[in-house]
């Protein structure tokens, strides 16, 4: 599997993964990198190059466009850094990405991500519309 690297603010990244493994397994391809309080933008990057230091492929989705995660990521992409970005992760697209992989597919992770946005309420009432 290509692996797959979550930063965030905080610790959301990690607890994305623990969240996702409970429906996927323990996934070892699955990497964190959080951005903690007392932490900048230069202690954020040393962790995240500790941390893809070893990886050749890998894909990265961060928590929020325009945050300080995704910025810091932005940068080295484009100094040159070969490697996606996409943000606004949530557990669709990580587990989109997962499923995809076991299939020898390419994911869409936008499209996981939009699939995963849904008003429950609408969908209730057309359930309900329907069988009515």
């Amino acid at each position: 599997m290509k692996p797959l690297v979550l930063i965030s603010h905080g610790d959301m990244c990690v607890e994305l993964k623990k969240s996702v493994e409970m429906i996927m397994g323990p996934q070892d391809d699955i990497y964190t990198v959080s951005l903690l309080p007392n932490e900048g933008q230069a202690e954020f990057l040393a962790k995240f190059e500790k941390v893809v230091a070893g990886l050749d492929d890998f894909v990265v989705l961060a928590d929020l466009y325009g945050g300080t995660p995704c910025n810091v990521i932005a940068k080295q992409i484009m100094a040159g850094a070969n490697y996606r970005l996409y943000a606004g992760m949530n557990m669709a697209m990580v587990v989109g990405y997962l499923n995809a992989e076991m299939l020898g597919s390419k994911a869409d992770l936008i499209a996981e991500a939009r699939n995963g946005v849904t008003d429950v309420n609408e969908a209730l009432q057309g359930l309900i519309d329907a069988n009515s």
